[in-house]
């Protein structure tokens, strides 16, 4: 097969997605040139975890490092985690607290807003070497992105012409965004990573896709927790690169309505039944998973509450970083519910282990097979912004069709 044709999108459209997306070094190329560093905001951080003047994070927009950092005025910033001397990464740490950045090859030094303060032998020794006589210090700064805040979430970009903030979620999506980030100050819990073998849009297929939880979790769908006949509420972006899924707790029972659920086991119990006992925090939906293009799953499962960020590690594979976290209201009853309820999420959690083992099986098969497509029909060919079901992947076709609009494809 050649180029061009192994390049062309199936007629039927974003109801049939081509696997030669998920495996090609090329297109994993433009991904990172026109999505990544694109006109996009990139979820990098939350305020809660810089929250002293000198505190910093280190963190990844694609596959390019880049470090957060809280300067002695207050301010947030993110700069390339690269040293504008010979492209060293300075930064190693996850978190830390710091008054300048080193770079350890050649201690180049950095403040906290990436500007360049001290370059080591920059007169030379004994009149002899160093930099030019119009080597100027402002010309040599950390590459610096552009930054934007909501309600104790940063967001930053490599683009140039950018959308604001809450004109980039748009008026279906702020709404979903503020129910969880309503202003109260946040308080984080803890951290979890782990790396799959798979591509990285199947990540956000997964989330995009709310019938699988249906079939593949034992575990939701034992226990009611999300299944394909409890209430639910699909919500897209006009433009289709965001979307959420939202439902409400059902009961754990057989009825004509989940008879093809196989995985739905009556006598499923547990010795600790509080992990299954949360309590009503949010006036509507007990579940809501929001995807944010181009990089973020906003979680909230019953009382957990998580930031899950994508981070590429080329055409095969990507790591998510979850962020689990609360607010400083909570009481002490409070923190451990979201603890323990955490246990269902990251590498081992008792759902989340079923997406990177299924992840990992979709990439085995779709590897081999360019020239084949996967078919996105269920709930039709064409996407809505707001349905009132889940036995749908509307939100997969809208992803793609925004996907192909970005990509040119």
């Amino acid at each position: 097969m050649d180029m061009d044709t192994r390049r062309r999108w199936p007629a039927e459209g974003s109801s049939r997605v081509p696997f030669w997306i998920y495996s090609d070094p090329e297109i994993y190329a433009r991904e990172q040139e026109r999505i990544f560093c694109g006109p996009s905001w990139s979820y990098v951080a939350l305020e809660a975890e810089i929250p002293k003047p000198g505190d910093f994070k280190r963190t990844f927009i694609g596959e390019k490092p880049v470090v957060v950092t809280r300067d002695q005025d207050g301010g947030i910033n993110v700069v390339e985690n690269r040293c504008a001397h010979r492209g060293v990464q300075f930064c190693q740490k996850h978190l830390g607290n710091t008054a300048e950045f080193m770079c350890p090859y050649h201690q180049w030094t950095y403040d906290l807003k990436g500007n360049l303060i001290g370059v080591p032998f920059r007169r030379g020794i004994k009149k002899q070497g160093g930099m030019p006589a119009d080597f100027d210090l402002k010309q040599h700064g950390l590459g610096k992105l552009k930054v934007a805040c909501r309600h104790g979430v940063v967001f930053a970009s490599f683009g140039e012409q950018l959308e604001p903030l809450e004109q980039y979620f748009g008026p279906a999506m702020l709404p979903l965004f503020d129910r969880i980030f309503d202003g109260r100050k946040l308080t984080i819990l803890g951290y979890s990573r782990q790396l799959t073998p798979a591509n990285w849009k199947l990540m956000f297929e997964n989330i995009k896709d709310p019938y699988h939880a249906t079939l593949l979790h034992v575990f939701l769908l034992s226990f009611g927790l999300f299944r394909a006949d409890n209430p639910s509420r699909i919500v897209i972006d006009p433009s289709g690169r965001h979307s959420s899924g939202m439902s409400w707790r059902g009961e754990q029972k057989k009825t004509e309505d989940n008879a093809e659920m196989r995985s739905l086991l009556e006598n499923f119990t547990l010795q600790d039944p509080t992990m299954i006992e949360p309590v009503r925090e949010f006036e509507h939906y007990t579940v809501a998973l929001t995807t944010v293009w181009p990089n973020l799953i906003i979680q909230q499962q019953s009382n957990t509450l998580a930031m899950r960020q994508l981070i590429t590690r080329g055409p095969g594979a990507f790591e998510l970083a979850w962020t689990f976290f609360g607010y400083e209201t909570d009481d002490e009853a409070m923190v451990r519910r979201r603890l323990r309820q955490a246990n269902l999420m990251g590498p081992a959690g008792f759902v989340s282990m079923d997406d990177s083992e299924v992840m990992k099986f979709a990439q085995q098969g779709i590897g081999p097979y360019p020239e084949a497509a996967g078919v996105m029909e269920m709930g039709g060919r064409d996407w809505r912004e707001d349905e009132q079901h889940a036995v749908t992947e509307s939100p997969i076709r809208a992803f793609f069709d925004y996907y192909r609009h970005v990509m040119e494809l």
